[in-house]
């Protein structure tokens, strides 16, 4: 696992060198994966911009989170654009990160009730489609590097990378692996969020390994991509993603 060691996030990785449809690899340096990006220090930033070449940063945050932790550091670097499109749906009168991101439990239970977090990301499918979209979307247009995170770099971030990566042919597997390798930075992650005011709240009372990023999780993710909504290609077309963007995603992320 292409791992990045930065000073201020701990699940970050290149998606690069992955195997993709008709004998294709992903391109290292085209997608970036990470947790919370609040913290990173300025050799940090420099390694993003300047040795890698990240030039968006698409935030899957919620608002209320974005409230909550102010400017980032690479919001202060002009070459750097910021695409900030929310995967959860806050509800009226929600204020509190805690309220954003633990709403809902019953609905992910009742979506898919062997695996409540499972049901959790196909909620964001339901709720958020059009943010979802746009996100891959930015993935596709970046004429550089693009680095997608939200808090733990698990969930939100996971989701969206899962449909972009299965959407250039990368198979079932490779992306379960992908999603599972979270787990390998679950203490550093688990810490630093709860270590955060933006966060605590949320996790407290919480056993770490309740946040492992559980390989069935993924995999029954895509398997209800493909009972439910015929695929990963049927649901983003459904959702606006036109052959167009495909092929830009497909230019963008393999060869």
């Amino acid at each position: 696992m292409p791992w990045i060691e930065l000073e201020g996030a701990v699940n970050v990785r290149d998606l690069g060198g992955l195997p993709a449809a008709d004998g294709a690899e992903t391109v290292p340096g085209r997608l970036v994966r990470s947790d919370n990006l609040q913290a990173l220090s300025p050799a940090d930033v420099a390694r993003l911009v300047s040795g890698i070449g990240v030039r968006t940063v698409v935030d899957l945050r919620s608002p209320a989170e974005v409230r909550s932790e102010g400017p980032a550091p690479l919001d202060r670097v002009p070459e750097v654009q910021r695409a900030h499109y929310p995967v959860v749906a806050e509800g009226r009168g929600t204020n509190s990160v805690a309220e954003v991101l633990l709403s809902g439990r019953e609905q992910d239970k009742s979506r898919y009730p062997d695996d409540p977090v499972c049901g959790r990301y196909l909620g964001y499918l339901e709720n958020s489609p059009g943010n979802v979209v746009a996100a891959i979307r930015s993935i596709a247009r970046s004429e550089g590097a693009v680095i997608v995170h939200c808090a733990a770099g698990k969930d939100r971030t996971g989701v969206v990378v899962a449909l972009a990566l299965s959407a250039v042919g990368v198979e079932p597997a490779v992306v379960i692996a992908d999603y599972a390798a979270t787990s390998e930075r679950l203490v550093p992650v688990f810490e630093r969020l709860c270590n955060s005011p933006t966060y605590a709240s949320g996790l407290a009372g919480k056993p770490m390994e309740s946040h492992l990023a559980r390989p069935e999780t993924m995999a029954a993710f895509l398997e209800q991509m493909d009972v439910r909504y015929g695929g990963v290609h049927r649901w983003l077309a459904a959702n606006g993603f036109t052959d167009a963007d495909l092929n830009l995603l497909r230019v963008k992320l393999a060869y």
